[in-house]
């Protein structure tokens, strides 16, 4: 069975279904559950002091899903990289999914209805998460300079296809309000990869030019005698 439809979880009338304990294993009602989609939460240049800050606000009280969190983080994270590059932006997401999703499977196709189990148990397992977020929540910002506000603005207006509520995008300049950041740049194997082959293809050229060089006064050694010993002949 594939994935079902955002709206089938987008209520929030439900209890909320949160008491997971990692830790503390007493207080870990819930038992297992999923991890999580989003596993970076942090993009782009923490490092830089950008001038303006975009906060993609919440119009709506709902639940969404973390893929549509992760489907909306690609596209924006990519929409920035490509038009600002690596360091032309920061990007910090705001939200995470403590709410637990559960679901009563049940058999379906033909002929499930003499093995289905109708409503006995329907409490459920936890099959996914969701962020419960509230009308002016702050789900994502991102940080650049005034020249790039536009096109930062059209990169966030991107998760309003990819989440199962209406997005608004505020543009002012509190850039303390993102809160904390990391205070060091992750490198990625990518990029160390490139770092060592430029640095072994330097090493390689300082190679070869110090052999060309040490032949060239190899060869300049074994001209020398050969140009005295004629000079004798001739006196």
């Amino acid at each position: 069975m594939g994935l079902r439809p955002g709206h089938c979880y987008s209520s929030t009338k439900d209890r909320a279904y949160t008491r997971l304990a990692v830790k503390v294993h007493r207080k870990n009602y819930v038992g297992a559950a999923p991890g999580l989609k989003t596993r970076q939460f942090n993009m782009g240049n923490p490092l830089k002091e950008f001038s303006h800050i975009l906060d993609l606000v919440a119009k709506e009280k709902v639940q969404v899903r973390d893929n549509a969190i992760e489907s909306s983080r690609i596209a924006i994270n990519r929409f920035l990289h490509n038009n600002f590059g690596k360091d032309g932006y920061f990007m910090k997401i705001r939200v995470y999914p403590h709410q637990l999703l559960r679901e009563n499977k049940q058999a379906q196709g033909a002929g499930a209805d003499r093995i289905s189990t109708g409503m006995s148990h329907s409490f459920g397992k936890v099959i996914g998460r969701a962020v419960r977020v509230r009308p002016g929540q702050k789900m994502m910002s991102v940080l650049v300079d005034e020249a790039n506000i536009e096109a930062a603005k059209t990169a966030l207006l991107r998760a309003n296809a990819r989440m199962p509520l209406g997005l608004d995008v505020v543009v002012h300049t509190d850039v303390k309000s993102i809160g904390s950041k990391p205070r060091k740049i992750k490198v990625t194997k990518a990029e160390t990869k490139e770092e060592e082959e430029k640095a072994g293809g330097a090493e390689e050229a300082k190679g070869e030019k110090k052999k060309s060089g040490e032949e060239a006064k190899a060869g300049e050694k074994k001209a020398e005698p050969k140009a005295e010993g004629r000079q004798g002949e001739k006196k």
